[in-house]
């Protein structure tokens, strides 16, 4: 089993302050990560149903993909520049309304450059997946995020 880099605490911290917009509403509530896996709960809202009363697509596609985020960032540590560059998935069955929606989301591969995970999309508490996952992300080498940074810290501390 891989060390975590990263705490649950740690992690809603750091996405508090550099993902706002994806998680501050407190919708999106993570209940493990361990370097490996990571589970995460996105509260039921009548905002993710599309015409028909399911679960739209956009809701799983956005929570699959901050899932993969998450259990990332507990792989490798604060990382904000790591991003999405594939993303695959499968609708499976009808997600339910007035049912929360769980990610499971598994790390398959991690290299020094790309990651390579899946996330099962459940509703409720069905144990038959709503939706499958894969997807790949690209992790910024170390030079140029240190530089990335550094640009940061010295623009806004050292005027």
């Amino acid at each position: 089993m891989a060390i975590a880099k990263m705490s649950v605490a740690d992690l809603e911290e750091f996405l508090r302050k550099e993902f706002p917009q994806a998680f501050t509403h407190d919708d999106i509530r993570i209940e493990s990560a361990d370097g490996e896996t990571a589970l995460l709960r996105q509260r039921y809202s009548e905002r993710m149903l599309r015409p028909g009363g399911t679960v739209s697509g956009p809701t799983l596609m956005g929570l699959a993909d901050f899932a993969m985020y998450v259990v990332l960032l507990s792989a490798i540590g604060p990382i904000g520049l790591a991003v999405t560059t594939n993303l695959n998935i499968n609708f499976l069955r009808k997600g339910q309304p007035g049912q929360d929606v769980l990610a499971v989301a598994k790390l398959l591969k991690l290299g020094k450059r790309l990651a390579v995970g899946e996330v099962n999309l459940l509703s409720g508490t069905s144990p038959d997946p709503i939706a499958h996952v894969t997807a790949t992300y690209s992790i910024p080498n170390q030079k140029a995020f240190s530089r990335y940074y550094y640009t940061i810290f010295t623009s806004c501390c050292f005027r």
